[in-house]
């Protein structure tokens, strides 16, 4: 029997609707190339080619019908449309992933993907010596390692993006659970063959000379100012030279002869051993940081609690 819409009152009228089917890689996909930023970095973030990365995109456009991604110029920026799918795609993925755990501790073994956001520091020089043995251990895992300013970890965690960070200092009411790991020292240093690389120098007199500083957001410059504050000088007051993103741009600035640097021993050791910079001796002053690993407040995957893990025994061992 055929019933037509004639005399059928408006609220019994059923409109016939195409159903929509997205996969879960083409969500991945997606929110890959929103945090990564661009579809080559995209790419290489999910060990595939460019040319899949940008058919999945299109892809997934086709089938919701919309545009997601304004490719109008260089920078990837999210159309309307983008924006209202990006929450639900990570809820989606996030859900899927989280079925993958349960099923997964049925067996006992840790799979899945793990997003390790990690701040300039220990990005460098203590997250990527154990990666190697983590992967032995756990060779389902799949690790994804991208690097923040430490407010950029902490929102890579907060909003989901990351599993489990790890940076330098403790960011004030983020909505996230950090845990003490190891501790760094934060040294002066200076030019070889500089007046300051002879006798004990208080924070006052290197006040006085040109510095070399990180970036705002950055924990070493975090530690660096309070302890500055706390002998009684404004940071704000230094004579600045440069500001720079990274440990080791500091460093080859210092190396170049530009002013005095605050940096993490963990940055300056091997080049202290090299002579290409000498350590100021602030005295009985020492400061010390601890670095922290960075996890959401609700229940982390199995896989970051497997890294924080293993963080600590290959650390601390």
């Amino acid at each position: 029997m055929v019933v037509s819409g004639r005399g059928v009152p408006a609220a019994c009228r059923i409109r016939s609707r195409k159903a929509v089917y997205v996969n879960i890689s083409q969500l991945r996909t997606f929110l890959a190339v929103v945090d990564c930023g661009s579809f080559s970095e995209a790419a290489k973030a999910l060990g595939i080619s460019q040319p899949a990365v940008t058919m999945q995109i299109q892809s997934l456009e086709a089938d919701l019908g919309v545009t997601l991604i304004d490719r109008s110029y260089r920078r990837v920026d999210l159309t309307e449309a983008g924006a209202v799918l990006e929450p639900y795609a990570r809820r989606s993925t996030a859900e899927v992933q989280a079925a993958r755990d349960e099923l997964a501790a049925l067996s006992g073994e840790v799979t899945g993907a793990l997003a390790i956001a990690a701040s300039s520091t220990p990005g460098s020089y203590v997250v990527p010596r154990v990666l190697g043995s983590f992967a032995a251990a756990y060779p389902a895992v799949d690790v994804v390692l991208t690097s923040h300013d430490t407010a950029g970890v902490v929102d890579a965690v907060e909003s989901g993006r990351a599993h489990v960070g790890v940076c330098g200092a403790i960011v004030k009411g983020a909505k996230v659970v950090f845990e003490p790991l190891i501790t760094d020292e934060v040294v002066a240093i200076c030019p070889p063959g500089s007046p300051l690389a002879t006798g004990r120098v208080g924070l006052a007199r290197l006040a006085e000379e040109d510095w070399v500083i990180r970036e705002r957001g950055s924990g070493t410059r975090q530690v660096a100012e309070a302890e500055l504050v706390a002998a009684g000088i404004d940071p704000g007051r230094l004579r600045v030279a440069a500001q720079l993103g990274t440990g080791e741009g500091v460093l080859c600035a210092i190396e170049g002869g530009l002013g005095v640097a605050m940096l993490s021993l963990l940055v300056a050791e091997k080049a202290l051993a090299l002579g290409t910079v000498s350590r100021v001796d602030l005295g009985d002053t020492r400061i010390l940081r601890p670095l922290f690993t960075v996890l959401p407040k609700g229940t982390p995957t199995r896989a970051a609690m497997a890294f924080q893990s293993h963080l600590h025994v290959e650390l601390e061992g």
